[in-house]
């Protein structure tokens, strides 16, 4: 079994990797285990998102595990500036490759959601009953209308003034909505499988990771 530790923006994206991801993952032969990327002052709460600070989040827990990925948004980036997805993963794999002891690329493998991991919770719309205080008919209508307007959960975006997250906060009444307590419900409600089907950024890492168990490669 292979230890996989995924650098995660905050405590949301932990518990879907820990609740979600893991049990998916192990019949691969992949124990994956979430750590958030911890804010300035310590403490556990996620925190500021930059390359420089997620390459020295990889080279932390390198020797720790076998393997090391990341799982942040696109848009939580503070540095983004006019980069790409694939620009910033590269670069957050070269920042790491820079400051980390004998630093293989094969054990290493940055993940930049797109744009959101809230886009993943509209694989399924009506998976959002899990909010149950702002759960509405009404609500379900409006989340199923965004879901429909694009390609795929992935391709919500429009601006980060309109990405998922801020969608789904402007469809629930005000309070009623929770990342933190209802996105790892929505995703374990939904299921991997699902979210894979609809989501080719994601499948496409999630097949990556799978990859790392099935190659039986070790250091």
């Amino acid at each position: 079994m292979i230890r996989v530790c995924i650098i995660c923006e905050g405590p949301t994206e932990v518990e879907f990797v820990n609740r979600c991801l893991e049990p998916y993952l192990r019949p691969s032969g992949v124990s994956a285990y979430g750590t958030v990327l911890s804010a300035k002052s310590g403490r556990h709460r996620g925190g500021r998102v930059t390359v420089d600070r997620l390459a020295q989040k990889i080279s932390l827990h390198y020797s720790e595990a076998d393997r090391v990925s990341t799982l942040v948004d696109f848009y939580g980036f503070q540095d983004r500036a006019s980069r790409t997805r694939a620009q910033l993963e590269a670069d957050i794999a070269s920042a790491a490759r820079a400051i980390t002891t004998a630093y293989d690329p094969r054990y290493v493998l940055p993940y930049v959601q797109r744009h959101e991991f809230e886009g993943l919770l509209f694989t399924n719309p009506a998976d959002f009953e899990w909010a149950e205080d702002g759960w509405s008919e009404e609500v379900k209508a409006a989340l199923m209308a965004v879901a429909q307007a694009f390609p795929n959960p992935e391709d919500i975006n429009d601006s980060p003034e309109t990405a998922p997250s801020k969608r789904i906060l402007g469809i629930f009444p005000e309070g009623t909505y929770s990342k933190p307590e209802h996105g790892p419900l929505i995703a374990e409600a939904t299921g991997i499988t699902a979210i894979r089907a609809k989501c080719p950024a994601f499948n496409a890492w999630v097949a990556q990771l799978q990859a790392w168990g099935d190659s039986q490669t070790w250091r």
